[in-house]
């Protein structure tokens, strides 16, 4: 293992906000087209750029608002070899965009910096297929191999975590953390729940936190759930010793299935004062969680109430 930073331990009273449905929100809400769920094409389009900026700064607000650290992430979640290959990238054209992805972070960052105590940057790494469906047939190595090309251009970038997100099947996980231990990058895992509050590929939460720690020798930093509903997440939760690998939660706006919500072609914006306070209640059951955020369909809205009531 490469000696690599930690994330930093919880601390009372202080809670991380990380971004909403970026693609959700630029796509749906706001009118702006692009390729494979790669929202980094737009960073090539200075209309795009100039809404993803104003987006930032809505998100940033409230974490200023509401004294919240930021986490914040979110254009690079397609920048890795197969889906940069479909939109015609070269290795150092994906290495390119990857940087570029971050650097957007890192300025529109800078205005906040004398309000917000403290701004994290992370890293996004997306599964190698559909995120939607069991996670293909990829093993622990060749998931290993994958990864490590965005990894290590992650460490080039000096990101503080990286997040592999929407992540439903375990040996895919197991690769991806093998890879940041390799490469010495703190590692977030976070897995997405189907209606039935199991990973996609058919194991449980539990399992899944259970065999990747396992597996790995307790690699990952920490858990989240992501692009699910509280009605799904919350069936899966109890009182094991694994929950306290679960620092977070960024659920979507609404409780409609995704693949339903992917064929909509709008957003469903749910009720955003009701997700609030199902997030806030879930930190005050579990107090070692102090990350929160949103996925699909969310944006400032939900993340404010979501601060309102985790604060």
């Amino acid at each position: 293992m490469t000696n690599k930073n930690r994330f930093p331990d919880k601390k009372t009273g202080k809670f991380y906000m990380c971004e909403g449905g970026v693609e959700t929100e630029i796509m749906y809400r706001h009118g702006f087209d692009f390729p494979h769920f790669a929202v980094f094409e737009l960073l090539k389009n200075p209309k795009a750029v100039s809404k993803l900026k104003e987006m930032f700064e809505g998100y940033f607000s409230v974490i200023s608002e509401f004294d919240m650290s930021a986490l914040v992430g979110g254009l690079d979640y397609r920048a890795s070899p197969d889906w940069g290959k479909k939109l015609g990238y070269s290795a150092q054209g994906l290495a390119d965009i990857n940087h570029e992805c971050i650097e957007f972070l890192r300025d529109i960052s800078k205005p906040f910096s004398s309000e917000i105590d403290e701004i994290l940057i992370q890293g996004m790494i997306g599964p190698r297929g559909d995120a939607y469906g069991k996670g293909g047939s990829i093993s622990i190595e060749e998931s290993r191999e994958y990864h490590s090309v965005q990894l290590s251009t992650l460490k080039k970038t000096q990101v503080d975590l990286v997040t592999a997100i929407t992540f439903n099947n375990i040996d895919e996980s197991i690769g991806v953390a093998k890879a940041s231990d390799d490469i010495g990058l703190p590692l977030c895992i976070s897995l997405s729940l189907d209606s039935n509050s199991r990973l996609n590929s058919g194991p449980s939460l539990a399992e899944a936190i259970n065999t990747i720690d396992r597996e790995t020798n307790n690699s990952v930093e920490f858990y989240m759930v992501n692009c699910v509903h509280p009605l799904e997440y919350e069936p899966a939760f109890d009182n094991s010793n694994w929950m306290n690998r679960i620092r977070g939660v960024r659920p979507n706006a609404s409780a409609m299935d995704k693949i339903s919500l992917c064929r909509l072609n709008h957003l469903e914006d749910g009720d955003p004062i009701e997700l609030g306070t199902q997030v806030g209640n879930l930190m005050k059951r579990y107090p070692h969680m102090d990350i929160c955020g949103g996925c699909c369909g969310t944006w400032d809205t939900h993340l404010r109430e979501i601060a309102r009531n985790v604060i």
